[in-house]
C-alpha cells in the first residue's frame, strides 16, 4: 500500500504550471511573428521591385548579403541594348530591402559595356 492512498495507487503528479504573469494569466515566451526572409526570396524581390521602379528587366543578381535591417543586393540590368551586344551598356544597381523583403532603397553603384572585363585594382 502506498502512503496517502487507500486503495495503493500512486497519486498523480501534476503537470507543470506556468509561472503566472502580473494580471495572473500564464507568461509565455514571445512568438516572433516577423521571420526573417530566406536569400532565394530576397533575390527575388529584390529583382521583381526594381524592375517595377525602373520599367526593365533585370539580367542577373550578382550580390546578396544580409544586413542588420534585411537584405543588400547588386542587380544587373540592361540599359542601352546594343549590336553587337558585347557593346550594350549594363548598370549595378545597389538595392536595400527590409527583413520582410520590401524594397527601402535603391541606387545606379555602375555603368559598363557588357564586354568590359573587371581588372583588379
Amino acid at each position: 500500500m502506498v502512503a496517502g492512498r487507500e486503495d495503493g495507487a500512486r497519486p498523480r503528479r501534476a503537470a507543470p504550471k506556468n509561472v503566472p504573469g502580473a494580471d495572473g494569466a500564464p507568461r509565455r515566451r514571445p512568438v516572433s511573428r516577423t521571420r526573417r526572409l530566406s536569400a532565394p526570396q530576397a533575390m527575388r524581390n529584390a529583382a521583381e521591385q526594381l524592375a517595377q521602379l525602373l520599367g526593365r528587366q533585370p539580367e542577373s543578381v550578382s550580390a546578396l548579403k544580409p544586413t542588420e535591417e534585411g537584405w543588400q543586393a547588386d542587380v544587373e540590368v540592361l540599359e542601352l541594348e546594343r549590336i553587337p551586344d558585347t557593346t550594350s551598356v549594363l548598370a549595378s544597381y545597389r538595392v536595400t530591402l527590409d527583413g520582410q523583403g520590401e524594397l527601402l532603397a535603391y541606387e545606379r553603384v555602375r555603368r559598363y559595356s557588357r564586354g568590359q572585363i573587371d581588372r583588379p585594382t
